[in-house]
């Protein structure tokens, strides 16, 4: 699919100068700059591409039209056109996910960080799905009654708080841009919480046949783990790995660790 005919064409930048080229999807709420650090950390073995989400950094808001996570799975076919390793991190390592089932031919390995594919834990232990539920109430209630900021502020100590300061001592700029970007987590409910896609039915990973690293943060909710879990007996070849010490914004925090498990992936495959 080319890019031009996208019914919404996104921001996109590339990072380093390696011969094996990545595409990397970053998390909800962020921006393709935030893998920055990450970068840096891999040095010259990628060139990594990323693109920003409808409604985060450069990238124009969603219209609104269709499903928003088929939409950006749309997106990332645009940038696979070649044999490539794929990293995404929360929504966009579901996106990830998602891409490689469509496409395992042209994902080289799969690096899922943190994927929030909640579906996953409501089969492996229904009763994490329940706490997360719980511990997410009060900001899912802020946004159904109208109250973005509060529900984007919330969201954000919830699954963002270890990347950096306090909501109050955020640039006006970074919180304009969560509250921009918080529509998505309702829209992607119908995606992650009630699988539309189809990934948890029998079988419906088994094309996911490339190495696969599963990393999330030892402080992370124990819904991740939860989720990892659900994958991880479902992938032909998986390693699940743990950051010690990290939140789920590892890939921010501790670049230079998770640098370190990529490239342990990336000697898995060939060139």
């Amino acid at each position: 699919m080319d890019l031009a005919v996208l019914p919404q064409p996104v921001f996109s930048r590339d990072f380093g100068e390696g011969a094996r080229r990545a595409l990397a999807i970053h998390c909800t709420l962020a921006h393709s700059g935030a893998l920055r650090g990450l970068a840096a950390a891999l040095g010259d073995d990628l060139t990594i591409t990323a693109f920003d989400l409808l409604s985060h950094g450069q990238s124009p808001d969603w219209d609104g039209q269709g499903d928003i996570y088929e939409r950006h799975i749309a997106i990332a076919e645009t940038f696979l056109t070649e044999p490539m390793d794929l990293i995404g991190h929360s929504f966009g390592a579901t996106v990830a996910l998602g891409l490689a089932a469509a496409h395992p031919e042209m994902v080289r390995s799969l690096t899922l960080i943190e994927p929030v594919y909640f579906a996953f834990a409501g089969l492996q232990a229904p009763e994490l799905l329940a706490q997360h539920e719980a511990d997410a109430l009060p900001f899912s209630e802020a946004l159904l009654r109208g109250d973005i900021e509060t529900g984007t502020r919330l969201f954000n100590a919830m699954w963002g708080g270890d990347a950096g300061p306090g909501w109050e001592a955020l640039p006006e700029r970074a919180r304009v841009g969560m509250i921009r970007g918080i529509p998505l987590v309702p829209a992607s409910q119908r995606a992650l919480f009630h699988d539309a896609a189809g990934l948890t039915a029998p079988g419906a990973l088994d094309a996911v046949s490339m190495p696969v690293l599963l990393l999330r943060g030892s402080d992370s909710h124990p819904v991740v783990s939860a989720i990892h879990a659900g994958l991880a007996a479902r992938l032909a070849d998986v390693r699940s790995e743990v950051v010690e010490g990290a939140g789920h914004m590892l890939p921010i925090t501790h670049p230079e660790q998770v640098a370190t498990h990529l490239r342990a992936m990336l000697a898995r495959t060939e060139a």
